[in-house]
């Protein structure tokens, strides 16, 4: 018993410290450039850019990216406050740099505290909302 709480204030000590690192580290991997792997940037959109595609990517659009990412891609929407985030801004002319197959993979696999969308929407509207994306930052 006196050897346990002996060994108490260390514990808390050891505790705190793994916690302050694991803490330092989230916020460091959130400053990295979120970047898909070569072979996604590589993939090619199937799906052509056209009336229909541009309308199902605004739709979905609407729905799923809207609430954080804004009506027009400026980062402004509904739960940037409530929920304290920084989403990626999606008119900024840089997003036209990315690979359709970069968007494609950024959209499939998430980042917190975006969800992934791989299981949530079908391959064709992921890239629907490729296309729609495409047209934010020509605003």
């Amino acid at each position: 018993m006196i050897l346990q709480s002996r060994f108490r204030p260390v514990a808390v000590v050891f505790t705190v410290l793994i916690a302050s690192a694991l803490v330092a580290l989230s916020e460091e991997q959130s400053k990295q450039k979120w970047s898909a792997p070569a072979a996604e940037v590589q993939k090619k959109n199937p799906v052509a850019a056209n009336g229909s595609s541009l309308a199902a990517g605004q739709k979905i659009y609407s729905k799923t990216c809207a609430m954080c990412h804004g009506k027009t891609g400026d980062a402004d929407g509904p739960a940037v406050i409530e929920l304290n985030i920084h989403p990626a801004k999606l008119s900024d002319p840089k997003v036209a740099t990315e690979s359709d197959g970069a968007l494609f993979w950024k959209i499939t696999t998430g980042k917190k505290p975006m969800p992934a969308y791989g299981k949530r929407l079908s391959e064709t509207d992921r890239w629907n909302l490729v296309n729609y994306v495409r047209t934010l930052s020509k605003r």
